[in-house]
């Protein structure tokens, strides 16, 4: 059968598995929200620990972060991704889970020039465009006080 954009569209829409979006959205809430659960529990515990309020908050998102990326070095967050999808691949979870998924694609490769370099490919656009845009930021701001 000869394959042209139509013909291709009708095969992979007979062949594609209907899309279950109810229960996806349901996991990903649930998961999303013992997420948020869980970087409260942090944030408390730092509060209670008399760390200031906004240290305490960056403090844990550093830990959902280092959390995400043990759980992703063990094998273990992909498993749970796969019930929870948007509810742990959105947050900054996801973020981290994809850049110590690619440093360990390429471990082979040695430490430095596999692991090192190639966790960069997530990480160095998102720092790249982040970097630009809070200039630009500060750049509209400055010129709307200045005026």
């Amino acid at each position: 059968m000869y394959f042209n954009k139509d013909n291709y569209k009708k095969y992979a829409k007979e062949h594609m598995p209907a899309s279950k979006v109810v229960k996806n959205a349901f996991f990903a809430m649930i998961f999303g929200g013992m997420l948020c659960v869980i970087g409260q529990a942090f944030k408390d515990i730092f509060l209670y620990m008399d760390i200031k309020k906004d240290t305490s908050a960056t403090l844990s998102s550093i830990c959902l972060i280092l959390l995400s990326a043990i759980l992703t070095s063990f094998g273990v967050f992909d498993k749970i991704a796969r019930v929870a999808g948007a509810g742990l691949l959105v947050p900054i979870t996801g973020f981290a889970n994809s850049i110590i998924s690619a440093g360990i694609d390429n471990k082979a490769e040695g430490w430095v020039l596999g692991f090192g370099a190639k966790i960069f490919i997530i990480a160095g656009p998102v720092i790249l465009y982040g970097v630009l845009s809070s200039a630009l930021y500060g750049l509209i701001k400055y010129v709307c006080m200045a005026l």
